[in-house]
């Protein structure tokens, strides 16, 4: 299949869609083919609206560049983007440089949810299988080329593109295996499992069995990020989570992550996501309806 979407030949299209009276949680909003060479090109993740979405996009040829949260990646042939918005990253293409790639931009709270688990396990840059790279084209091809494409039909390729980035990412056979130190996935491990506690980094040291200063080093080192800054991270994902799966309220949200009050919350989600919480969950649930 895409061989057949190569041959298709660059298009871009977004869907204009009917509005339907039973929601849809997986959806997608627009899809293309393109390339781009010796141009300006550039999206800042904070900066392309407060509605929830994410990105998937494919390099065939070329190479683009990603900074996801201070990590730097390239994106060469055969490696596959997922992003979520709105989010601290950006990706552009390199002054003078080639870029060929094809993408689907989708919406609703299955394809958040799945998308955060895909991020979680393996970051926003995967290597697929090409029998997985085949479906994804494959629904890329029938976004862009069906006509008078149903909700129903759109929302299926949006399906199809989230269980082929699943089987992709979590099958025994393709999943990578973990390379963090013992000491360092000891600490992750308890990071996520203790969200809503006290994370203060000389705790997490102690965990490691290491001087605050030598842990701080080579936690940077194995994770990419600080360590205060990876359970940050790690809270304002899980408050994401709770304000489009659950009912809770900000304060309680708060309680539950380990923020000393619904202010500093906002005031922590609103620097990192762009918006503020309820704003957040109010636009997730507007999308997850479309």
């Amino acid at each position: 299949m895409l061989s057949q979407l190569l041959d298709h030949g660059h298009e871009v299209r977004r869907l204009t869609l009917p509005k339907s009276t039973v929601p849809l949680h997986c959806m997608a909003i627009s899809a293309g083919y393109e390339q781009r060479r010796n141009e300006v090109y550039s999206w800042d993740g904070l900066q392309r609206g407060s509605s929830p979405f994410l990105v998937i996009q494919h390099t065939v040829v070329g190479e683009g560049r990603l900074d996801f949260a201070g990590v730097q990646h390239r994106l060469t042939p055969g490696q596959t983007m997922v992003l979520s918005m709105p989010h601290a990253h950006r990706y552009w293409l390199e002054r003078g440089g080639h870029w060929e790639y094809f993408w689907m931009v989708l919406n609703g709270r299955e394809a958040l949810r799945l998308a955060r688990e895909i991020i979680d396990a393996s970051g926003p840059v995967v290597t697929l299988p090409a029998t997985v790279i085949d479906r994804l084209a494959a629904a890329c091809l029938t976004l862009i080329d069906k006509p008078e494409i149903t909700p129903g039909e759109a929302s299926s390729a949006a399906y199809a593109t989230m269980a082929a980035l699943h089987d992709g990412v979590f099958s025994a056979d393709t999943t990578p295996e973990r390379s963090l130190p013992a000491a360092i996935a000891r600490v992750v491990a308890h990071v996520e499992a203790n969200l809503g506690r006290s994370l203060q980094v000389e705790r997490l040291a102690g965990i490691a069995e290491m001087s605050r200063g030598h842990f701080v080093r080579q936690f940077t080192a194995a994770t990419g990020m600080a360590p205060s800054d990876f359970v940050l991270e790690r809270r304002i994902e899980r408050i994401e989570r709770l304000l489009l799966a659950t009912d809770m309220s900000v304060v309680a949200i708060a309680a539950a992550v380990g923020f000393a009050d619904a202010n500093y919350l906002g005031k922590a989600f609103r620097r990192k996501r762009g918006v503020a919480p309820l704003e957040y969950r109010a636009a997730g649930r507007l999308a997850a309806g479309t």
